[in-house]
């Protein structure tokens, strides 16, 4: 007879300000949130045990909400014990941690209006995700540059992370279509954006560039450059031309989902040995080496999922 899982080993959440199994998690259909995309979240790693610049991801996280005008009744030492909850009610030692803020609607009687709606904390914790796949880790990723265009910035502001991903998911079919892993989106000037989740870093003649506007100022492109600069690589954050993406000699991708990736093709160009480069060899084993010596870690408060 085979024995029913544990409910929470699947996943713990928090909505509106009660715990529950991942799998009873649910908002209305109704929620602007869902209708409408009105939503703003972040996401933050644990491994091995603690989390990965838990401060700076809510410090961020705050800095979307207000960029959105939500503002849910948690303070950010509130959204921390949470987060810190989630993980704990999993038993989870690497974790995907999300956190999500959402617009409700108005109630009856009150204007239809943003203004009006109700603003509701939403947060979970699932066994660790990895953008990329072992295989793909091991030959580099395949890239293609997108025809669509990335959103401009004074529509929505990427800084600010949000669901208005349609852009993204229009670019990762023509990237499917074509045989790739990923797409990379251009701005309307032609400049190198991102690509679906993840920063990028292109490498030519051993220096580092990070496309400066039009991104996400994500914090594992952060923890690269500090890496870079700590290593002495020469690393600029500035406009990135779709040529140079195009004749790089390497490209990194970076995400909170897996931290520094390779990339081994773009646009059927097979960089180097079609094989992962040694500038990303250096930098990834330098980024898991200080991870595992407690580089930007909290401890998860296991003590806190007590029931």
């Amino acid at each position: 007879m085979t024995e029913t899982p544990p409910p929470w080993s699947a996943g713990a959440a928090y909505l509106d300000g009660r715990f529950m199994p991942i799998a009873e998690a649910a908002i209305p259909i109704t929620d602007w949130g869902y209708r409408r995309s009105d939503v703003t979240y972040d996401v933050v790693g644990v491994r091995d045990g603690a989390f990965f610049r838990l401060d700076d991801h809510i410090r961020r996280f705050r800095a979307s909400m207000e960029t959105f005008r939500l503002a849910p009744p948690e303070d950010d030492a509130a959204i921390a014990r949470v987060l810190h909850r989630c993980v704990a009610l999993a038993g989870l030692r690497d974790a995907y941690v999300a956190m999500d803020c959402l617009r409700g609607r108005p109630p009856a009687g009150q204007p239809y209006h943003p203004a009006y709606a109700r603003n509701y904390l939403a947060a979970f914790a699932l066994p660790w995700i990895s953008l990329v796949r072992p295989d793909v880790m091991e030959r580099g990723a395949h890239l293609v540059v997108a025809e669509t265009l990335r959103i401009p910035a004074r529509s929505v502001d990427p800084r600010a992370k949000n669901f208005h991903w349609a852009d993204l998911t229009r670019g990762q079919f023509e990237a499917h279509d074509r045989g790739a892993d990923f797409c990379v989106l251009l701005d309307e000037d032609g400049h190198v954006t991102e690509g679906p989740g993840f920063n990028l870093f292109v490498v030519a003649d051993g220096r580092l560039a990070t496309p400066d506007a039009g991104v996400l100022e994500g914090l594992t492109r952060q923890s690269v450059i500090e890496l870079a600069r700590e290593m002495a690589l020469d690393v600029a954050i500035r406009t990135v031309t779709a040529a140079e993406l195009r004749d790089a000699d390497e490209i990194l991708l970076v995400t909170t989902a897996g931290g520094i990736m390779p990339a081994s093709r773009i646009d059927g160009r097979i960089m180097g040995n079609d094989r992962p480069g040694p500038v990303f060899r250096r930098l990834y084993d330098a980024f898991w080496d200080k991870r595992a010596r407690g580089w930007h870690a909290t401890p998860v408060d296991y003590a806190s999922g007590t029931i």
